[in-house]
C-alpha cells in the first residue's frame, strides 16, 4: 500500500522544483511527439475506430478537429499516436516505461473532461510517474524475456495511479484500481520476430494510457480489484517477470525522485539506437567521410539490443526504426534529428539498404554487457583508417539533459510541418505551438487544458 498511500497523498508542495521541471519538459515533448505521431497512417486508424465508437465529450484527440469525446477514447488514441513514430520519452535505466504516453495522455483526457487545472494535472503526473517507474525497476526488465513488451505491462499501473490521483480518489478506491490496472497489462513482442505487424507496438501505448481511465473510473463507482496485485503469489510480478525485486517498490519513496530519470529523444528510432547513431553522427563529423566511405561497420551492444534490434533487413518502416542497422545506415545519409527522414523511401535506398545488410552487431564485452545503452560503433573507411566512438549516454539523457532550446526546437520540428503549407499558415501555426510551450513551462498557473484544442 506504500505506493496507493503515496500517489494519492501528494502534493504539489511536496514536489522539488526540478522535479515539477522535468515533468513540464516531459509533457511538451509527449505533446509534440503524439501531434506529429497524429499524422501517420496507423494513428489514422485509431482515429477512424475512435470517431465510429467513441461518445461526444471534451476530451481532444489530437490532431483532429472538432474531435473530443470521452476519456477512455480520447486516451486511447493520444497514447497511441505518442508512440506512433519512436519519439516519446522514457527513462534510464530503461524500466519500460513511457511516462508521456502512458501517464500524460490519460491525464489529459481526464483533466479536459472535469475541468482540473494544471497544477493538478503535474501533481498526477509525478505521482503516477513515481509508481509506474518503481514498478518497472521492480520487473528487473525480465518481463520481455516471457515475451512481453514492458510498456504495456507497466504502464496501465502508471495511468491508474495518475488518474486516480487527478479525479480524487481515496487510498482504498486508488488500490482498487491499480488491482484492476495489473489485469489489463499486456503487449506482446512478437512483432519484433515475425518481421511484420509493428503497428501493434504503438497500440500497447494507448492500451495502457486507455487502462487507467478505465481502472480509475470503474474504482470511482466502487469496483473492487485485488490489493496485492503487484506482490501477491499470482500478482503482476510473480506471473510476469522470471526475475523481480519486491524491494524496489518503495525504496526511498518520497525522498528519491526518479521522475528525473526521464530522458527525451532526439531520433526517431528505438532507444537502443540512440547511442550507435549518436557516435556514428560524432564520427561522420569528426572525420568527414560519407556513407559510401565505408568499408566494415561493426556495432558492439547489450544482449537485448543483439536479441531484439539486430534486424539487418527491415521489411517496413515500422520495423526499421526498431532496426539498429537501419537506424545507424540511415544517420550516414540522412538527417536522423528529423523524423521526416525516416519514411519508405529509406527502405528503397540501396545506399541505405546496403550498408545495414552488411552492419556486424556482437555482443559488448564485460561489464558493458549489462549496460542498459553503452555501445560501440566501430568503423572501417575504405581508405583503410579504422575509426571507433563509445557512448553511453546521448544527449537528451539525464546526464546529458536537452536545453530549453533544444525542447522548443524538437516541439516545433514536430507539431510545425514547412514543406506542406504557405508560409503565412506556417507561421501561424508557428506562433500557436510556441505559445502552447510556453504555457506548458507554466502549467501550474494554468486554470484549464481546454487550450489543447487539436
Amino acid at each position: 500500500m506504500s505506493l496507493v498511500n503515496f500517489s494519492s497523498n501528494l502534493k504539489f508542495e511536496d514536489i522539488p522544483k526540478e522535479v515539477i521541471q522535468r515533468a513540464k519538459d516531459t509533457l511538451a515533448d509527449t505533446l509534440g511527439s503524439a501531434i506529429f505521431g497524429s499524422t501517420l497512417p496507423w494513428s489514422q486508424m485509431i482515429a477512424s475506430y475512435c470517431q465510429d465508437i467513441g461518445k461526444q465529450g471534451k476530451s481532444q484527440v489530437l490532431g483532429l478537429k472538432n474531435a473530443r469525446y470521452e476519456p477512455s477514447s480520447a486516451a486511447l488514441a493520444n497514447g497511441a499516436f505518442t508512440h506512433a513514430f519512436e519519439l516519446d520519452n522514457l527513462t534510464k535505466p530503461n524500466s519500460g516505461s513511457h511516462p508521456g504516453a502512458t501517464v500524460f495522455m490519460p491525464l489529459l483526457a481526464v483533466a479536459q473532461s472535469r475541468a482540473c487545472s494544471g497544477k493538478e494535472l503535474l501533481t498526477a503526473f509525478v505521482a503516477g510517474t513515481e509508481v509506474m517507474i518503481r514498478i518497472g525497476l521492480s520487473t528487473m526488465h525480465s518481463q520481455e524475456a516471457h515475451g512481453f513488451h514492458a510498456p504495456g505491462t507497466t504502464g496501465p499501473f502508471g495511468s491508474a495511479a495518475g488518474c486516480s490521483r487527478l479525479m480524487g480518489l481515496n487510498a482504498d478506491q486508488t488500490a482498487n484500481a491499480m488491482g484492476l490496472a495489473a489485469s489489463c497489462a499486456g503487449g506482446l513482442l512478437e512483432f519484433a520476430m515475425a518481421g511484420n505487424g509493428a503497428m501493434v507496438k504503438r497500440l500497447h501505448m494507448g492500451r495502457a494510457a486507455q487502462a487507467g481511465v478505465l481502472a480509475s473510473s470503474l474504482a470511482q463507482k466502487g469496483f473492487t480489484g485485488p490489493h496485492t496485485a503487484l506482490e501477491g503469489r499470482f500478482g503482476f510480478l510473480n506471473v510476469f517477470c522470471p526475475e523481480h525485486d519486491f524491494d524496489r517498490l518503495s525504496s526511498n519513496l518520497g525522498s528519491e525522485w526518479l521522475s528525473l530519470t526521464t530522458m527525451h529523444k532526439r531520433y526517431a528510432c528505438h532507444i537502443t539506437a540512440h547511442t550507435p547513431v549518436e557516435s556514428a553522427q560524432t564520427l561522420k563529423a569528426e572525420y568527414g567521410f560519407h556513407g559510401e566511405d565505408i568499408e566494415e561497420l561493426t556495432i558492439e551492444c547489450n544482449e537485448r539490443s543483439m536479441r531484439a534490434n539486430n534486424i539487418p533487413v527491415p521489411k517496413d518502416i515500422l520495423l526499421g526504426q526498431y532496426s539498429v542497422p537501419f537506424c545507424v545506415a540511415l544517420s550516414m545519409y540522412r538527417n536522423p534529428v528529423d523524423p521526416r527522414s525516416f519514411n519508405d523511401s529509406a527502405l528503397r535506398d540501396e545506399r541505405i539498404m546496403k550498408l545495414c545488410a552488411k552492419t556486424v552487431m556482437k555482443l559488448i564485452p564485460p561489464p558493458d554487457n549489462h549496460s542498459d545503452m553503452t555501445s560501440v560503433v566501430h568503423i572501417k573507411l575504405k581508405n583503410g583508417q579504422e575509426i571507433s566512438k563509445r557512448t553511453s549516454a546521448f544527449l537528451g539523457t539525464p546526464e546529458r539533459p536537452l536545453s530549453q532550446q533544444a525542447l522548443r526546437e524538437k516541439f516545433l520540428l514536430l507539431t510545425v510541418n514547412e514543406s506542406s503549407a504557405q508560409s503565412k499558415a506556417i507561421d501561424i501555426q508557428k506562433n500557436k505551438m510556441n505559445l502552447w510551450f510556453d504555457k506548458i513551462q507554466n502549467l501550474e498557473h494554468e486554470k484549464n487544458l481546454h487550450w489543447i484544442d487539436a
